[in-house]
């Protein structure tokens, strides 16, 4: 018995959930998300609360069951709260600029990289040094978070271009490290 997906997931306050067939859309004050779910999952409401069941006992519905849920639960609580992640740049002369919904980043290149919100996101300069992505779909943040990274990811030598905020960069030793310790 899956513990994820038998749990019910709670309805807030100014969020609605329409349920037509396998297809559920949840409207709040964040935006709109819609996603069709497997043929064995069935989703039910009563208002205050969806619960999600599974047709058998097989072992890929088990597994549908609670990966269901727990879609369903980030759309509930996108569209009431939504979801950010923030990166920050680190390396001399590193930093980024507001440029409409865009943002600029000076990273090293030759040229400015300008990034464009993807979907639903909101891109947000946070200083010279930080950015936060934010929306109601948590998959399309983290994509568009771990895009951005992708311009420029940090160095494994000097720890220098674009990580999550808290992450945490091992550096490696440098070839002097070696030569001292050869003599």
């Amino acid at each position: 018995m899956s513990r994820i997906g038998m749990r019910p997931i709670q309805i807030p306050r100014g969020v609605e959930v329409k349920i037509d067939g396998r297809k559920v859309a949840v409207k709040g004050p964040r935006g709109e998300l819609t996603r069709e779910f497997t043929p064995g999952i069935t989703v039910e409401s009563d208002g205050k609360q969806v619960v999600l069941k599974r047709s058998s006992d097989e072992d890929r519905e088990k597994a549908l069951h609670g990966l269901s849920r727990s879609l369903l639960a980030n759309m509930v609580s996108g569209v009431s709260q939504g979801f950010s992640k923030s990166l920050e740049l680190v390396g001399t002369g590193y930093r980024v600029q507001p440029q409409g919904k865009n943002l600029a980043l000076y990273v090293g290149f030759t040229h400015q990289v300008i990034i464009q919100p993807l979907a639903t996101n909101a891109l947000a300069a946070d200083g010279q040094t930080r950015l936060v992505v934010s929306g109601p779909d948590k998959e399309m943040v983290g994509q568009q978070a771990a895009e951005i990274r992708r311009i420029r990811p940090p160095n494994s030598y000097t720890g220098k271009g674009i990580r999550f905020v808290g992450e945490v960069v091992k550096l490696k030793p440098g070839k002097s490290a070696a030569k001292g310790t050869a003599a």
